[in-house]
């Protein structure tokens, strides 16, 4: 299993270090350029909005089915009709409930219009989603890999055409955009239906009563987690909007530094989509899922570390790369957001274990205190400090609730880290702080320095002993058959 996750997770990284970094720092960043921040911090806040309340797309079934098929693959046959004729209904429930949202936050006729697209864009996004979620529980890893980037790329193409190849000299519109999502979306989702039918399941809609009560008896759990977590997530976003007289602008400065956090976040979950199938099926085998979660663990906290040492010694440099025009606001939510990428990595292997256990009651505490307490810093935070405030209460919620799921798993299976894989992070993270200070007195230009840097923390990582060479390699190695 451990072998199966390496090998997967080289080429979800691949595909997706290929084409995701390029269309949100590529497409979407330019995007934003050409409409300008205030415009793009409406459309970003509208964005979050659709994003808050998309668990009722979804009602926890997604990581429900991942985790079921992991461990009954005979289902994906006998559920998918029934699934999908849930799933229609919630369609029609989290449209009314968004756009009812919309209207009491006083937004307009047109933010209500744009507001009805993204809820379509976001229906077609979960059910992608859901259909995936077949995949890899039947462990067809390759595929689910391949649907992971295959929206984006469409949308990579159309938008390159609409901002880069017209031949008219008409202002690139934000509507453009949200359109081409909806394209790309339909496309997705049509090829992800096709691939889960080949594997012999009918997607014939069925109305069967009794099924969805169980399904939606056994997903609630994880329909609320993810409410939760979506809440702490995303909320900042629409609070500066809201909350300030400056707020699209403030959501749009937000949303550069966010950006960076989002590609990264982007393949932190794929690396969580990657464990959740795999963690079910060893805890049903109960197999010892330890060796699994200590190779997830390091290969995460070496980019974890080296992004945060990276962020927070360049962000105007790096910020500097994509914005001509980046504010000190951005540049400082940038550094501290990509601080908080290590306790969004650490969620992302402990969080997984947890849910692939069913440890949902315990997990669920835990994120209801962290959207608490997330909303509350931004109430205090963001009057005083705008954007940075939004990213700086962002930093504290996912610091804490990390280390509320670390004692979790050490509480729940006994998997304490020894001694001399504290040293080996703590040896590590001083030696790529002290490449940083080296290099920023170096005065060299920043994509040198950048490359440089990156060079080194490889290097690193392995010198240090937190990436291990012999047992990637015995990792990898097929096992010798009797």
């Amino acid at each position: 299993m451990r072998r199966t996750f390496l090998a997967n997770l080289a080429l979800v990284l691949v595909l997706n270090l290929l084409v995701k970094p390029f269309y949100i720092l590529g497409i979407d960043a330019e995007v934003q350029e050409r409409v300008g921040v205030a415009v793009y911090g409406g459309y970003a806040a509208l964005l979050s909005l659709s994003f808050l309340l998309n668990i009722l797309l979804d009602l926890g079934i997604t990581n429900y089915n991942t985790r079921h098929i992991a461990q009954n693959e005979e289902a994906l046959q006998q559920r998918l009709g029934g699934v999908l004729g849930v799933r229609l209904l919630l369609v029609l429930l989290y449209a009314i409930v968004t756009l009812v949202a919309g209207l009491v936050l006083g937004y307009g006729a047109a933010q209500l219009a744009m507001l009805g697209v993204l809820v379509f864009n976001q229906a077609l996004a979960a059910t992608i989603l859901f259909l995936r979620s077949n995949l890899a529980g039947a462990q067809r890893y390759a595929q689910d890999s391949l649907l992971s980037v295959l929206d984006r790329i469409l949308l990579i193409a159309m938008c390159s055409w609409l901002l880069w190849g017209r031949a008219d000299d008409v202002p690139f519109n934000i509507e453009w955009f949200v359109r081409a999502q909806t394209i790309a979306y339909a496309v997705a989702a049509l090829v992800a239906l096709i691939m889960v039918v080949r594997l012999g399941a009918s997607a014939r809609l069925k109305w069967q009563p009794e099924l969805m009560t169980r399904i939606m008896r056994e997903s609630f759990p994880f329909a609320l987690l993810i409410l939760l977590m979506t809440i702490y997530y995303r909320v900042d976003t629409l609070m500066l909007e809201r909350m300030l007289p400056d707020g699209a602008a403030q959501a749009g400065t937000y949303a550069q530094g966010f950006r960076f956090f989002e590609a990264l976040n982007m393949l932190g979950y794929l690396f969580a989509g990657l464990l959740l199938p795999m963690f079910s099926r060893m805890l049903k085998e109960r197999a010892d899922v330890a060796p699994l979660v200590g190779v997830g663990w390091r290969l995460m906290l070496s980019g974890c570390l080296a992004v945060a040492v990276g962020g927070a010694w360049w962000g105007s440099e790096i910020m500097g790369l994509r914005y001509a025009d980046a504010s000190d606001g951005a540049v400082l939510s940038f550094s501290i957001l990509m601080c908080c990428f290590t306790a969004v990595g650490t969620t992302y292997i402990f969080g997984t274990l947890l849910t692939a256990r069913g440890d949902l009651r315990l997990l669920n505490w835990m994120a209801f205190g962290g959207m608490v307490l997330n909303v509350l810093l931004n109430l205090y935070m963001i009057p005083r400090h705008g954007a940075p405030g939004a990213a700086m209460a962002s930093l504290i919620t996912q610091v804490l609730t990390a280390a509320v799921q670390v004692f979790m798993v050490v509480r729940v299976f006994n998997m304490k880290p020894g001694a001399r894989q504290l040293l080996r992070g703590a040896a590590y993270l001083l030696s790529i702080s002290g490449i940083a200070w080296l290099l920023d007195r170096l005065a060299l230009g920043t994509v040198p320095m950048l490359a440089l840097y990156a060079g080194c923390v490889c290097i690193l990582a392995f010198a240090t002993g937190l990436v291990r060479l012999p047992q990637l390699h015995s990792l990898l190695r097929p096992v010798e058959r009797p």
